[in-house]
């Protein structure tokens, strides 16, 4: 019944008592966002340049060269059983500041639930009903540059809303902040995810008919209880060379994310503190046409034999801008699980700069 223990799986997975610090938690957050950062391996919290950076780096907003911007991206992960989806629209308030609001969607629908399939001790299809397991976030951003020159800071203030069919559900809150520094060209930035620990309260809404269907499967009831996110730091630098007259571009960027909520594999590992860095590379003509690439999600891999390597998540892309228009493509595998895992990105941005 693999449908059950999917179900059971969504469910039950969700079973927090108490106050508990997750090492996933709110990871759909972590994916990432937008066709052109996606391509470059999610490797862009220095070099973002319009209102997708209020999702990397806030204090990137500052290089919004229009008054207004939206944005809005779609993906589908697991041959499109995984639905990913983003939409922000970014305001310039004076030269100094920024403002951005931005809603990101990642949701299964369609799951079967078939924890009644049964009747009379047979199996009756028609009995299944389906659900959604969805999580949304509702974010707000906030730019300004500071007395300090090349020195801008970012702030984004979210809320979490995390529903699993009509079983239960959570609302969350949190905050990130950011900065970028610049000078000689070179660009420096500084990213802190959940840097206030996102909280994220559980309650669910089961029968005592599903409490008792769970028990007979031997499986716990949910209670409820609090998510912890703990805060994840990512740091970067970036520069952009001209050639040929300043009709090619070329944009290395590199990033080192550095997390604390526990062991991952990573390339620096460890209980206390683990390191996992990333880079991109954008490569542009007359500003008109990209080619990008990027590496990231280095782990070390034991084959069958016993024998270690590393392995990462290779993504490339291309884009186009038209004025106004970006369109931008990438084809990469957030969850580093093989061609399954592959999806295409696509992503627009549209700018309208006000007059008066």
């Amino acid at each position: 019944m693999k449908n059950y223990l999917l179900l059971l799986t969504l469910v039950l997975g969700l079973n927090q008592t108490q106050a508990q610090v997750l090492k996933y938690s709110n990871e759909f957050l972590n994916i990432g966002i937008g066709g052109r950062a996606m391509a470059m391996g999610g490797s862009v919290i220095a070099s973002s340049n319009d209102v997708t950076g209020a999702y990397w780096n806030p204090a990137t907003l500052l290089k919004m060269t229009e008054n207004l911007q939206i944005s809005g991206m779609h993906n589908e992960q697991f041959a499109g059983i995984a639905k990913h989806d983003y939409g922000s629209i970014g305001f310039s308030l004076s030269e100094n500041s920024k403002l951005a609001f931005s809603l990101i969607r990642f949701g299964v629908d369609g799951i079967p639930n078939t924890l009644y399939i049964m009747q009379d001790g047979q199996i009756n299809y028609s009995l299944i009903r389906s659900f959604s397991a969805v999580d949304y976030a509702f974010v707000g951003s906030y730019a300004k540059t500071t007395k300090i020159k090349g020195l801008n800071i970012g702030l984004n203030a979210k809320v979490i809303r995390r529903v699993v069919g009509e079983f239960g559900g959570a609302w969350g809150f949190g905050i990130d902040a950011g900065a970028t520094y610049e000078r000689n060209d070179w660009q420096f930035a500084a990213m802190a995810r959940d840097i206030s620990s996102t909280f994220n309260a559980w309650t669910f809404n089961l029968s005592e008919a599903d409490k008792q269907q769970l028990i007979a499967a031997g499986n716990a009831v949910p209670n409820g209880g609090l998510e912890i996110t703990v805060p994840r730091f990512t740091f970067g630098v970036a520069r952009k060379f001209y050639f040929s007259k300043d009709r090619y571009s070329l944009l290395p960027e590199f990033n080192f994310d550095l997390t604390t909520d526990g062991q991952r594999n990573v390339l620096i590992s460890s209980k206390i503190i683990n390191l996992d860095p990333r880079m991109g590379l954008e490569f542009g003509y007359n500003d008109f046409v990209f080619v990008r690439g990027g590496y990231s999600t280095l782990q070390r891999v034991t084959d069958i034999s016993g024998k270690q390597s590393f392995n990462g998540m290779p993504s490339m892309g291309i884009g186009i801008k038209l004025k106004t228009l970006s369109i931008d493509y990438a084809l990469g595998n957030a969850f580093n699980q093989g061609l399954i895992g592959m999806s295409n990105i696509i992503s627009l941005k549209y700018g309208i700069n006000r007059k008066g």
